[in-house]
């Protein structure tokens, strides 16, 4: 046992030793890292195949021993690579463009697949002697592109942020629709299943939904746990590491549900959620961690895959070789008419957006098959319910399309980018570096002068190191004239430069505990829409975006028909609350920003498009303090207390900082520190909890605020609360319309409306009352009323409105009045 141990730490250690030093090898012969790791692995299973079995004692015969006996199977891929693997890949995707480009990404993985499945199976039935079902399942196996390979080639290529959407996307959902699309078949081929379409296209969406459904569950979860473990980052990482492989194995192994979709579905919640619950700095740290992971998985697996070669590939024969060149001929003809067929299709229908030819082209070329194409055929080849025949020949066709894929497509793919230039930047992107690059040369050169006649080193000496730097910045600023960009162009630049230093300081805040979680992922959400906007509809798309956002949404419209139907006020004041807080953090940001648009768009824009930037952002910055202070009017005790609060905040993190800058500074000591904290944290307690809004809806409070029940008794305006109903009203909202049936009279007790008559609408005030005159007249509306601010409105419906006027003449003839008045 102690022996075997020692064998397999030996393998392992060895590989990422061997690995780790062909990576620079890689690098300098301008060959993707994982094709170099295939290679290698190759030699290696050779070496070990050959070297016999009787070789002496030594570390070189243990080290050989060690990795013939490291001989990968379906299980070790399945449960101990794929997690991290498709995790982390999953954890990098940017999940909001991830959604934009959902319909190609699903297109292509689902029916994309089942079209690649159905070609390259009947392909290889017409010449193999095979039965339908075995070529079917070949098929499936090689239809996957696989999201280690395919997302290892695209990082050491550094591809187009969108290209690589695509493909990554599509190789994570290939890849589980793949395995599901394996299993069905499998059952099929051995007999537990009935061969039906039916009961196959039942199987798969369960098994493919579920899951969604279950990754996403279990993120949730762990998002609610992250929440309560504290600050450790190596806490929090170790949790995510769980939510990895428990998703895995309990959607496949106890709830026979996709484990990968459940893996995807997982680090994609995580991924938009969890930047909103983890600090930034720590958020980094935890990316590092897995990366690292990544790259341990990486390096083992196709080292691995590479090993395993020689040993699947000994019986190959001229017969097999001619299978393979048939069944890659069609894998890569069926691939062409979903690139170049289905995408183009979709796009028409107007289902998603145009897919560039240059991008069609990589995707086709790059579809990569590596790891989890081979563990499907060892899944078979282990399994002995399968005949020996399929299970040599499921391991050898798929061994050899790996091959094919790692040895020719991979290793050109960098030509095809190159083809249709994508390995290059834009003509503004190019304006924009050597604009970087002039000012940087610039400031570079300056400081090492300032810096060396500070330690008085000889000017000569110093001007030959900086002579360099002089000529650099003068020939790329001379590059940089010539390049102009035009004024849409750079308020397109200015703009999405801004928002990311807008974004930056809600990340800040964030950081900082100024903001709620919650809030903190609406604003970066908001910031990723401005920056959406801007690149496709530039000052137009901005400037749409944030006035959307101000505007009350669904939820809000829902909160507030909640409480008027029910009575019910929690989920209004929720929202509200919220609304305050992100106002007030965007209100902050943009304070910040205005007086900041010179440095930070000095370097790709002009002095004047500069200005008008800085008009742009100061105009954003007024109608959100006008959004900010219509709520300030409305709950001035609870907006002050929110800004108590987070004056104490504020203090408190400078307190702490001042406290480690004493300890760094060696001012005081640890024990000192330590004690300084927990006096510091006590006090923090004391002014944790975030005041409440209370929306002030009382009907007893808001009756005494109308002069014309001002001066009734309290028994007289107990018998009118019970007849009116409170009412609070969003600004903007449309209290009545003109046309409809008059069913009640509004008093306003708090706040203004606006009735819109010719020629200019009227403002009403607290005091005032409408809708009056179609009760009296039994008429339609005969104006619409919109509320200008919040609004506290008595609600007086038909029934209770006659009662009450035959109740109290005086009033009644009050009405009657102004109604009089306002009709004439």
């Amino acid at each position: 046992m102690e022996h075997t141990v020692l064998l397999t730490m030996l393998g392992i250690m060895a590989l990422l030793t061997v690995a780790v030093m062909i990576l620079p090898l890689a690098k300098r012969l301008n060959i993707p890292y994982t094709v170099m790791l295939a290679a290698i692995g190759i030699v290696i299973g050779l070496l070990a195949h050959m070297a016999p079995d009787d070789l002496s004692q030594g570390q070189i015969s243990d080290m050989l021993h060690a990795l013939h006996q490291m001989e990968i199977t379906s299980e070790v891929v399945f449960f101990v690579f794929l997690p991290a693997l498709v995790f982390e890949s999953a954890l990098a995707i940017d999940v909001r463009r991830l959604v934009d480009d959902l319909a190609p990404i699903l297109m292509l993985a689902i029916i994309g697949l089942l079209i690649s499945t159905m070609v390259a199976g009947l392909a290889i039935y017409g010449v193999s002697g095979q039965s339908l079902l075995v070529c079917l399942l070949l098929g499936a196996i090689v239809s996957a592109t696989d999201p280690v390979a395919v997302v290892a080639i695209f990082k050491d290529l550094g591809a187009p942020k969108r290209l690589a959407i695509l493909v990554e996307g599509e190789s994570l959902f290939n890849d589980a629709t793949a395995i599901v699309a394996f299993t069905i078949l499998s059952s099929m081929i051995l007999g537990e299943s009935d061969p039906s379409v039916m009961g196959g296209i039942l199987s798969f969406l369960t098994v493919f939904v579920g899951g969604i459904v279950a990754g996403y569950l279990m993120a949730r979860l762990v998002c609610w746990m992250l929440r309560w473990i504290g600050e450790s980052v190596l806490a929090r990482t170790t949790l995510t590491i769980g939510l990895a492989y428990l998703s895995f194995i309990i959607a496949e192994h106890y709830l026979h549900v996709s484990g990968v979709m459940a893996v995807v579905t997982a680090a994609c919640v995580l991924g938009s959620r969890g930047r909103s619950i983890i600090a930034r700095s720590s958020w980094h740290g935890m990316e590092h961690v897995w990366e690292q992971i990544g790259f341990v998985a990486n390096s083992v697996i196709f080292v691995l895959v590479g090993i395993a070669v020689p040993r699947i590939m000994s019986d190959l024969g001229a017969q097999q070789f001619g299978w393979m060149a048939l069944l890659i001929g069609a894998a890569f003809v069926a691939r062409f008419a979903i690139i170049f067929g289905l995408l183009p299709l979709l796009s028409a229908m107007g289902m998603a957006q145009r897919v560039e030819r240059g991008y069609q082209a990589v995707m086709f070329w790059g579809g990569l098959r590596g790891a989890v194409s081979l563990a499907l055929a060892l899944a078979v080849m282990e399994n002995p319910a399968f005949d020996e025949s399929v299970r040599e020949f499921i391991g050898v066709m798929v061994c050899g399309f790996v091959l094919f894929t790692l040895f020719i497509n991979a290793p050109t793919v960098k030509l095809v980018m190159k083809l249709f230039g994508l390995d290059q930047l834009s003509p503004v992107d190019v304006a924009v570096r050597d604009r970087v690059l002039a000012r940087s040369f610039r400031e570079l050169s300056n400081r090492v002068e300032r810096t060396a006649e500070k330690q008085q080193f000889d000017p000569t000496l110093v001007a030959e190191v900086v002579e360099p730097y002089h000529q650099r910045s003068k020939k790329i600023a001379e590059h940089a004239s010539q390049t102009t960009l035009n004024e849409a162009e750079q308020i397109r630049l200015g703009l999405k430069t801004m928002v990311f230093r807008e974004k930056d300081r809600y990340a800040s805040f964030q950081e900082q505990a100024l903001v709620a979680n919650e809030i903190s992922r609406q604003l970066l959400h908001h910031a990723a829409d401005l920056i959406d906007a801007t690149k496709s509809d530039n000052l137009a798309g901005y400037e749409a975006t944030y006035t959307r956002h101000l505007e009350f949404g669904w939820q809000a419209k829902w909160a507030a028909r909640v409480q008027r139907q029910l009575g019910s006020q929690r989920w209004l004041s929720r929202l509200l609350a919220d609304r305050y807080h992100w106002l007030q953090a965007t209100t902050m940001a943009l304070r910040e920003l205005v007086d900041q648009v010179p440095e930070c768009v000095g370097e790709v824009v002009n002095e004047s498009v500069a200005a008008e930037l800085t008009q742009i952002i100061q105009r954003r910055l007024s109608v959100t303090i006008l959004a900010l202070e219509s709520i300030e009017a409305a709950y001035p005790e609870y907006t002050r207390g929110v800004r108590k609060r987070w004056l104490y905040q504020w203090a408190d993190r400078l307190e702490k900082s001042h406290f480690g800058r004493m300890r760094d500074n060696a001012s005081i000591g640890g024990d000192v520190y330590r004690d300084l904290m927990s006096e510091q944290a006590r006090n923090t307690e004391q002014h944790a909890a975030s005041p409440s809004l209370d929306l002030g809806l009382d009907a007893r409070r808001l009756v005494a605020q109308v002069p014309l029940f001002a001066e009734l008794s309290d028994v007289g305006q107990q018998s009118i609360v019970h007849r009116l109903k409170p009412r609070l009203v969003l600004p903007g909202e449309e209290i009545i319309h003109k046309g409809e049936k008059g069913d009640a009279m509004y008093f306003i007790s708090s706040g203004a409306v606006k009735v819109l008559v010719e020629p200019a609408p009227v403002i009403l005030g607290s005091g005032h009352f409408f809708g009056e005159m179609a009760l009296l007249s039994d008429q339609p509306r005969l104006v619409t009323v919109v509320a200008k601010s919040f609004c506290d409105l008595l609600v007086l419906t038909t029934g209770d409105f006659e009662s009450l006027m035959s109740q109290d003449h005086e009033l009644r003839q009050m009405v009657e009045k102004v109604a009089a008045e306002r009709r004439e």
